[in-house]
């Protein structure tokens, strides 16, 4: 199981939002480029890019400062991306500039035609974002509440070929509360492709708790707060994935 750090872009900063909410966010740094080389220096294996801005106004507005982390980490691990992605040609764009999937979210719930299409037109680069509140389907940024159970769309999603599902409890997200690991593990249980936990992941506990379930399709878990106020050492609790995740390994 991965521990995956999260760089969140807000007006070209990285930020971290509490539960979604734009107007309460904290800077964690001016410059997300070196935030991205940080932890890459820590052993990060995938970073998780998100623009906010773009989350809320429906297009890509901090393309510059991902223009930078990518150019910054070179290729050495892959950059998946989300946040206002709405267009093929969006896709297309981010993918030739370097990024290793893109994620898409409102959209996917808003029109699955759209999704649909992406992983058609681009096979093992589409990885879907479901954010919920008691298993109930979430879009723009968080702020409305679908009809949609979390478990029905993953399924239907996963039929049209999407990489992985990145389950978000938006009730926990940027709280540091633990991650509700009996929501992802049922949802994981439901699909055949990975998913990758996201929201509330505060200490050791959480990752010893996700690495005991990866068996069940969990791929990774998405760390943000946390890692940036320094209530988890992404290092040390990088290296407890990873050794969890190998014995496990060697001993199916």
């Amino acid at each position: 199981m991965m521990l995956i750090p999260a760089i969140d872009l807000k007006d070209g900063r990285c930020v971290r939002l509490r539960q979604g909410l734009m107007e309460d966010a904290t800077v964690f740094s001016e410059d997300p480029a070196q935030m991205a080389r940080h932890w890459l220096n820590q052993g990060a294996q995938r970073i998780h890019l998100v623009d906010l801005n773009g989350a809320f106004s429906g297009k890509p507005v901090n393309e510059r400062a991902m223009q930078e982390i990518v150019d910054e980490i070179n290729g050495a691990i892959p950059i998946q991306l989300g946040g206002g992605i709405r267009t093929l040609d969006i896709i297309e764009r981010y993918l030739d500039s370097g990024v290793s999937e893109v994620i898409i979210g409102t959209a996917a719930v808003k029109n699955p035609g759209f999704l649909h299409e992406a992983c058609d037109a681009f096979p093992g680069h589409i990885m879907v974002g479901l954010d919920a509140k008691e298993g109930k389907v979430a879009v723009d940024g968080w702020s409305k509440l679908t009809g949609h159970e979390v478990i029905d769309l993953a399924r239907r999603f996963q039929g049209y070929g999407v990489e992985a599902v990145i389950y978000t409890d938006i009730g926990r997200d940027g709280m540091m509360v633990g991650v509700n690991i009996e929501a992802t593990v049922a949802l994981a249980r439901a699909l055949t492709v990975p998913v990758i936990a996201s929201g509330g992941i505060n200490g050791l506990e959480d990752i010893r708790a996700l690495c005991a379930a990866q068996d069940e399709g969990i791929l990774g878990a998405i760390t943000g707060r946390a890692i940036y106020e320094g209530t988890l050492n992404f290092a040390e609790a990088n290296q407890l994935a990873l050794k969890l995740s190998a014995e496990r390994n060697a001993g199916a």
